[in-house]
This record gives structure tokens, C-alpha cells and sequence, in this order.
């Protein structure tokens, strides 16, 4: 059988605990998200084939579903060497010619958070993804000088919550993007069985689908709650989780039966009552909630939107029928409070 290995950076290194963490590190290790993975595997054993180093990749979706690990899978799996850093974090062209410069033939360059990338940053980066060398300019005015730095054919694997704020060259300039999704239920009790082996944690079916009900499809959330329930267990359940033991568990954390969590629930709760389903701007709802305004755009409202319990319109955010249930309402009864909208947002309910 074979052995799962990992290639280690020389500017990231992971000690031996590492072999211990949750992330997989082989393509057929990585639950879920089988179209994507079957473009990159495919990408991957093509270049090995014919021995030229990866095409750049971009890897989207929100945050906690993988794209980290599968940068690292893809490194494992290519057999090169991989460095990480991230878009904040290079703030001037020197800080990735130090990276660029220190890359081998056929190394990974990860950038997590690649959409918040300094402006000048990002323009050596196109000379350096497309033709291999990037221009350092030297000193100011008249004595000013361009040295040229050629550097190795890399691949750069780029990784980002928001595509959307990637610029049109940069994103042209990736052989391939791929998209990350949620999770299905199915997919992250696979996920959580595997992680409470690794944990040495005794799980059943009931529970691990329970855990799994209620982490918002998201592998990251998936593992902490599995590591919350453990806790639990080892206090109160003789550490074994059932259905039961987990539902306990999660609803002290305030996680109810459909998976959200208390800030979800206030965002759901703000809209309905203190703006009475009107349409309301994510700068009101975040007043509102007390909550940061990207924290809601990036963390709460795509799980919201996708389970169905918010919409999007051009005048803003407006609760869904699905909502107006689960707090024992109808579009009805919030037209007979008062509600002020026309024929056309109540037909939306």
C-alpha cells in the first residue's frame, strides 16, 4: 500500500507533528470536490508525464473548504518543493524577488489570499509567470537603474476567497481556476470519520452525520466541531459521541438543528424584525448585528444564501419564506405588522 508522503518547504517548515494534523496529503485522501479534483489530478500526471513543471493555478471558493491542503497535495503528488506566503504579506517587489529568486526548477510559490496583493506587487508578477524574470529598479531619479533577475520556471498556485477582486491580466495569466464548493453531508462524514481516526476519537454514524449537519459544509468548521465534541464526550459521554451526545455538544456552542450558529440567526432575526423584511445594505445589517461588514459578505451570507434563508436583490437584503418559517412566520403576517414593500419584493416570499 502506498505510503503517503509529503515535500517539505525550505521557507515554511513543518516539524514532525505535522505527519499528525488532519490535512490529507494525497489526491486520493481528499474527500470530495471530485470535479475539481479530477481537473488538477489529471493537470498533475500530465506534466509529470512529460517532465515540465505545472501551468500556475488559482484556486477560489470560501474560506475553510481546502485550497491550502490541495496546494500541498499538488506539491506531494508532483514531487517538488513548495513555499507559501500570502497577498498581505508581500508588500513590496523586494519581498517576492526574495521568493522568486530562492525557487529551483519546477517549485510551487503558494500565495494564499492573493487578491490582496499590492498593486506593484502584482505587476512583476506578470512578467515573472509569463517570461520567467522579473526588473528590480535601483535607487531613485537620474542615477535610477533596472536590474533584470532571471529566475526559474515555477509554478505559482494562487489562492483567494474572492475572485471577483482578482484584476483581468492577473487572472488571465493561470492555466487553470478552479472553483471550491460546499461540502455535501455525505462528503463531510467521510471527512469527520477520518479526522476522529487520526484523533483517536470514537464516533458513530449518528454522530458524525450530526457534526456534520452543522458545519455549514466546511471541512475547517467540520473539524472543530469534532474536536468541541470530543471534549464533550470526554466529560460527559465516557468519550464515545453518538447522534445524541453530538446534538448536545453543538447546542451549547448555540449551533440549532439546521446548522446555524447565533450570528446567523441574529442576521436572520435583524432582518426580519428590526427592518421588518424590508431590503436592507450589508452596511446597516453589519450596524445592526455588531458584526464587521466582510465578516458577513465572506463568513455568514454565502451559507445563508445557499441554504436559502436570505436573497439578494438590487435594493438589498431581504428574508426568504424559508426564514419567515423558521421563526413561525408567513409573508402575512409581516405585511399585517407593517412591512413597507411593494406587490413586486412580497411576490419574492
Amino acid at each position: 500500500m502506498e505510503k503517503e508522503r509529503f515535500i517539505t518547504s525550505t521557507l515554511n517548515k513543518k516539524d514532525v507533528e505535522f505527519d499528525n494534523t488532519l490535512r490529507p496529503k494525497l489526491f486520493k485522501n481528499f474527500p470530495g470536490q471530485d470535479s475539481v479534483k479530477e481537473r488538477i489530478e489529471l493537470f498533475v500526471k500530465a506534466s509529470k508525464m512529460r517532465k515540465d513543471p505545472l501551468g500556475h493555478i488559482l484556486l477560489s471558493g470560501p474560506p475553510g473548504l481546502g485550497k491550502t491542503t490541495l496546494a500541498y497535495i499538488i506539491a506531494n503528488e508532483r514531487g517538488v518543493n513548495i513555499k507559501s506566503s500570502s497577498g498581505p504579506v508581500l508588500e513590496k517587489p523586494g519581498d517576492l524577488a526574495g521568493l522568486l529568486t530562492s525557487l529551483q526548477k519546477g517549485d510551487i510559490l503558494f500565495v494564499d489570499e492573493i487578491h490582496r496583493l499590492n498593486t506593484s506587487v502584482e505587476e512583476y508578477l506578470y512578467s515573472a509567470m509569463e517570461d520567467f524574470f522579473i526588473d528590480i529598479v535601483i535607487d531613485q531619479g537620474p542615477g535610477g537603474r533596472s536590474v533584470r533577475l532571471n529566475i526559474q520556471q515555477f509554478t505559482l498556485i494562487g489562492a483567494t476567497t474572492r475572485s471577483g477582486l482578482l484584476s483581468a491580466p492577473l487572472r488571465s495569466r493561470f492555466a487553470l481556476n478552479c472553483r471550491l464548493d460546499y461540502y455535501k453531508p455525505e462528503e463531510l462524514v467521510e471527512i469527520i470519520h477520518r479526522s476522529a481516526k487520526i484523533l483517536n476519537i470514537e464516533i458513530d454514524d449518528a454522530g458524525a452525520l450530526a457534526v456534520a449537519a452543522r458545519s455549514r459544509g466546511t471541512p475547517r468548521v467540520a473539524n472543530n466541531l469534532l474536536r468541541w465534541a470530543r471534549d464533550y464526550a470526554q466529560v460527559r459521554a465516557d468519550n464515545r459521541i453518538s447522534g445524541e451526545v453530538a446534538v448536545a455538544a453543538l447546542k451549547m456552542l448555540n449551533i440549532d438543528d439546521d446548522g446555524l450558529d447565533e450570528m446567523d440567526n441574529r442576521i436572520l432575526e435583524a432582518l426580519i424584525y428590526k427592518f421588518s423584511a424590508r431590503p436592507v445594505g450589508v452596511k446597516n445589517l453589519s450596524v445592526a448585528v455588531g458584526e464587521e461588514e466582510g465578516t458577513i459578505e465572506e463568513v455568514y451570507e454565502p451559507f445563508l444564501i445557499q441554504e436559502g434563508y436570505v436573497m439578494r436583490t438590487p435594493q438589498g437584503r431581504i428574508p426568504t419564506d424559508k426564514a419567515l418559517r423558521k421563526f413561525g412566520l408567513t409573508a402575512s403576517d409581516i405585511a399585517k405588522s407593517g412591512r413597507r414593500g411593494t406587490d413586486e419584493e412580497l411576490k419574492l416570499f
